[in-house]
C-alpha cells in the first residue's frame, strides 16, 4: 500500500492535474492513498480572504469571487459543463459564504482554520472527479472525521490513539475496492469543527496516515528533482541528495527546510516507512529517499533561510538577571501565544529569540511580555542556518550584511542577519 502527496505546485492548473492522473496510472495495481494538498496559492489567498473579513475590509467579496474564479477556471478546461464537479465545488464555497455574511465573532484561528482548510477540500473534489473522468477508479474521502485533533486552531494536536482507530476502521476496506483520496492539512475535532495542523502539514497528513496503515512508503511530488541543498529560487548549483537519513532529515526540517513538513518524518521513523521526495514532471526519476540508514553525503553546506523574521530581547523591568524563574514565565507566554522559538541566547540582562512573524500571534505575545518585562525587537531579518558548513561557505552567505546574532557548534551555524 503506497501514499502519495502531490502539493500546490503540483495542481495548481489544469494540465498539472492531467499530469497528476497520468503519474498514478504508472502505479495501477497498488492500492493507493493519495493526499492533495489546495491548489497553487490558494492558502495564501485564503489567509488574505481571513485577514480582510475579521478587519471587516471592504474587498472581502473581490478576494474570495477570484479565488472561485480562479478554480472554476480550472474545472471549467477539465469538464463538461454536466458533470457534478460544479455543484461539488459550489457547495464547499458556500460554506464561507455563510461565514463572510455574518460579523466575525470567534477567535481569529478558530475563523482561520474553518475558511482556510475550503481550499483542500475544493482541490480534492477536483481531483477525486478528475481522476474518475480518466477511468481510474477513486474515491472522495473526508479526512476530517479520521485525523482527530484537539482544539488548538493553526496547530492540531493529533489524537493518536483515536486517529489510528478510525483509520484503520474504515480505510483498508475502501482502498481494497479503489484509489482513496483526502486533505492534506487538516483534521477534526470532537465537536466536529475542523482544525489544520500547521502551515504546509499535507506532508505530516500522509506521514500520519502511512504510519497508522503500516504504508510500504510515502512518496511526495514536489516541484524540484528531490531535496536540495538550498533552494534553487535563492542559490544556483544546488546539489541532489539522493539519500538522507532520518536524523539528518530531522534536523533540517526543524531548522527551516521547507521541502518537508518539520512533523512529517518521525512518525515515519517510529513505523520504519520510508520517505520519497520526487518531481513530479518526470515521475520515473530517483528523486530522494530518506530511510533509516540513508548514506549522508555533504558535498556542499545545507542551507537554510527563514524570512520575514523578528528578533526579540526580553529583559526584566528592574534590571535583575534573567534567571530559571523569569524563563519559565517567557516560555509560558510563548506557548500560550502559540509562537514557535527558531534561536536563542541569554545573557546575564537578557534573553534574545528569533521567531517568524505571525502578526496576530506576535501582537498577543508582546502584550503579555510587556506586563512583566521590557521588549525591544528588530523585523524583517533574515535567519540563515548552515549544516556542515565551511568558512568560505559562510562569508560568502554573510558578505555585505550585519549579522545581529550568531550561534555556532560542530555541525550548524546559526546567524541572524539585515
Amino acid at each position: 500500500m503506497l501514499v502519495f502527496k502531490f502539493g500546490g505546485a503540483s495542481v495548481k492548473d489544469a494540465s498539472g492535474i492531467v499530469n497528476l492522473a497520468n503519474v498514478v496510472k504508472q502505479y495501477q495495481g497498488n492500492q493507493l492513498l493519495i493526499v492533495v494538498s489546495a491548489m497553487g496559492k490558494t492558502t495564501n489567498a485564503l489567509e488574505k480572504l481571513t485577514k480582510s473579513y475579521v478587519d471587516q475590509d471592504e474587498d472581502v467579496h473581490d478576494i474570495f469571487n477570484d479565488i472561485k474564479k480562479y478554480h472554476y477556471t480550472i474545472i471549467e478546461e477539465l469538464f463538461e459543463p454536466s458533470n457534478p464537479i460544479f455543484n461539488d465545488v459550489a457547495n464547499s464555497f458556500v460554506e464561507i459564504d455563510w461565514m463572510i455574511e455574518e460579523e466575525p465573532h470567534d477567535d481569529y484561528d478558530f475563523i482561520y482554520d474553518q475558511i482556510v482548510s475550503i481550499g483542500e477540500l475544493v482541490s480534492t473534489r477536483i481531483v477525486n472527479a478528475y481522476l474518475n473522468k480518466a477511468g481510474l477508479n477513486s474515491q472522495w474521502l473526508d479526512v476530517r472525521g479520521y485525523i482527530h485533533t484537539d482544539n488548538t486552531y493553526r496547530e492540531g494536536v493529533v489524537q493518536w490513539d483515536k486517529t489510528k482507530e478510525s483509520i484503520n476502521k474504515d480505510i483498508p476496506s475502501l482502498l481494497q475496492k479503489g484509489i482513496v483520496v483526502t486533505q492534506g492539512f487538516l483534521g477534526g475535532t470532537s465537536e466536529n469543527f475542523t482544525t489544520t495542523l500547521g502551515r504546509e502539514g499535507s506532508d505530516y497528513t500522509a506521514s500520519i496516515i502511512a504510519s497508522c496503515l503500516d504504508a510500504e512508503s510515502v512518496t511526495t511530488w514536489k516541484d524540484v528533482p528531490g531535496i536540495l541543498n538550498a533552494d534553487p529560487k535563492f542559490f544556483e548549483d544546488t546539489v541532489k541528495f539522493d539519500e538522507l537519513s532520518y536524523s539528518e532529515a530531522i534536523e533540517m526540517t526543524y531548522y527551516g527546510a521547507s521541502v518537508i513538513h518539520p512533523k512529517t518524518i518521525k512518525p515515519l521513523q517510529n513505523a520504519n516507512i520510508p520517505l520519497l521526495v520526487k518531481p513530479f514532471t518526470n515521475p520515473g526519476e530517483a528523486g530522494t529517499v530518506i530511510k533509516e540508514n540513508g548514506i549522508n553525503k555533504f558535498e556542499k553546506p545545507v542551507i537554510i533561510l527563514k524570512q520575514n523574521q523578528v528578533l526579540l530581547s526580553i529583559s526584566a523591568k528592574d534590571y535583575s538577571f534573567i534567571s530559571e524563574d523569569h524563563l519559565s514565565g517567557i516560555f509560558g507566554l510563548f506557548a500560550k501565544s502559540q509562537v514557535k522559538v527558531n534561536m536563542m541566547q541569554t545573557s546575564a540582562l537578557s534573553f534574545t529569540v528569533c521567531i517568524d512573524l505571525f502578526e496576530d500571534r506576535f501582537k498577543k505575545l508582546l502584550n503579555g511580555l510587556n506586563q512583566s518585562f521590557r521588549v525591544k525587537y528588530n523585523q524583517g531579518l533574515t535567519l540563515i542556518t548552515v549544516r556542515h558548513y565551511s568558512p568560505a561557505s559562510l562569508k560568502e552567505l554573510t558578505d555585505g550584511k550585519t549579522i545581529l546574532l550568531e550561534q555556532v557548534s560542530r555541525n550548524t551555524i546559526q546567524l541572524v542577519v539585515k
